[in-house]
């Protein structure tokens, strides 16, 4: 990112002009975080954060299925809100973080951080180290963080801005100091255009 980018401008202005089907990360269905939620068998006072969370599906999924400790954090409020305004009363559930994911420091410790295509919009390397400490301090020994960006063969750009692809040995790579893999792989996601986009999602163990 050059200095002059505003990144919350650009997403405030996403979020305000774009319904929710008309952005490609669109899922109605949030499969992935899903099957990770139910692999990792996580308890239902699991302290949860989504991380570039949005306006997804997600938090919703959480809260009917008895979660009980969810905070959601993106850099646009706008999108919090359309989440908020979406949920009713239940958005009183939910923490809701207005926050740059490449410099969110966390106050509390969570068991389960999980990123669908945060992570890859930081394309300089103190960005990417700065995410790392963080989430390295974010989350308790033994808890678990997935993280999904775009792979070698996925897009170059989102939302008309550069993001970092990443095979999964680079992605395993970047946290290797912190976390242990649990596992790595390739997903194909369809968006709401008909294009597929390829994702690569690693799951880590905190040392």
């Amino acid at each position: 990112m050059t200095e002059t980018f505003d990144r919350k401008k650009h997403w405030e202005n996403i979020y305000t002009t774009k319904q929710l089907n008309e952005v490609s990360w669109y899922q109605p269905q949030q499969v992935s975080a899903i099957r990770f939620v139910e692999k990792f068998n996580l308890p239902k006072e699991a302290k949860i954060i989504d991380i570039g969370g949005g306006d997804s599906f997600f938090a919703d999924w959480l809260l009917e299925n008895g979660y009980s400790d969810i905070a959601i954090l993106d850099v646009s409020e706008a999108a919090l809100e359309r989440a908020k305004q979406r949920l009713g009363d239940n958005a009183a559930k939910v923490k809701w973080i207005v926050a740059d994911a490449s410099n969110f420091t966390a106050g509390e410790q969570y068991d389960f951080w999980y990123d669908r295509a945060a992570f890859h919009f930081l394309t300089e390397a103190d960005e990417v180290a700065n995410y790392i400490s963080n989430a390295t301090a974010a989350i308790v020994d033994n808890g678990v963080a997935v993280i999904g960006t775009f792979s070698e063969s996925g897009p170059l750009k989102c939302s008309g801005i550069p993001i970092r692809q990443y095979s999964k040995e680079e992605l395993a790579a970047q946290f290797e100091n912190s976390f242990e893999k649990i596992e790595c792989f390739n997903e194909d996601h369809k968006t709401p255009f008909d294009t597929v986009q390829n994702f690569t999602f690693c799951s880590f163990r905190k040392k």
